[in-house]
C-alpha cells in the first residue's frame, strides 16, 4: 500500500553511489524528494533522473534522493555518465521500496513479476509525507516536484 500525505515517512539507512551511508533522519529539517526507480541507465529512469538534474537549481534546499535496487558502483556510473549530482541510494533487498509501497507486481510483455513501481514522495521537514505520486511517469516527476514546492 503506497504511503499517503500525512503518513510518517519510513526511515532508512542505505549506501549511496560513493559507498557512504545516508539516512532519512539525517536530513530532518529539510524537504526531501524520495523517488524509486527500477534500474539505473535505462530509458525511463534516465529521463526521470536527467529531468530532476535539470531542475535541481530550482528546488532550494530540498534534497533529491533516487533509490533503486542497483549496487553503489552501478549508481556511481549512472551519476557520472549523466552528471546527475544528487544522491542515489542502493536498496538491494528492496526493503525501503517495500516500506514506501513502491515494490509490487508488474507486468511486461505478458509476464508478471515483482519489481520497483516508479513512485515519488515529498517528505516534509518533520519526516511526514507531504505529497505522494504512486506509479508516476518519468517525465512528470520534476514538474510534480516544482508544483508541490511552489504550493507549499
Amino acid at each position: 500500500m503506497p504511503l499517503k500525505p500525512g503518513d510518517k515517512a519510513p526511515d532508512f539507512t542505505l549506501l549511496d553511489q560513493h559507498g557512504e551511508e545516508v539516512s532519512l533522519t539525517s536530513l530532518a529539517g529539510r524537504k526531501v524528494l524520495v523517488y524509486f526507480y527500477p534500474r539505473a541507465d535505462t530509458p525511463g529512469c534516465t529521463t526521470q533522473a536527467c529531468g530532476l538534474r535539470d531542475i535541481a537549481g530550482e528546488v532550494g534546499d530540498t534534497v533529491i534522493i533516487g533509490i533503486s535496487p542497483d549496487a553503489p558502483a552501478k549508481l556511481a556510473r549512472f551519476d557520472e555518465k549523466y552528471s546527475l549530482g544528487f544522491t542515489l541510494l542502493s536498496d538491494p533487498d528492496h526493503a525501503t521500496a517495500d516500506a514506501y509501497g513502491a515494490w509490487g507486481e508488474k507486468k511486461n510483455y505478458g509476464k508478471t513479476y515483482m519489481g520497483v513501481v516508479r513512485s515519488a514522495f515529498l517528505v516534509d521537514e518533520h519526516g511526514r509525507i507531504e505529497k505522494a505520486w504512486p506509479k508516476v511517469s518519468p517525465k512528470d516527476t520534476p514538474a510534480n516536484l516544482l508544483e508541490a514546492l511552489a504550493g507549499s
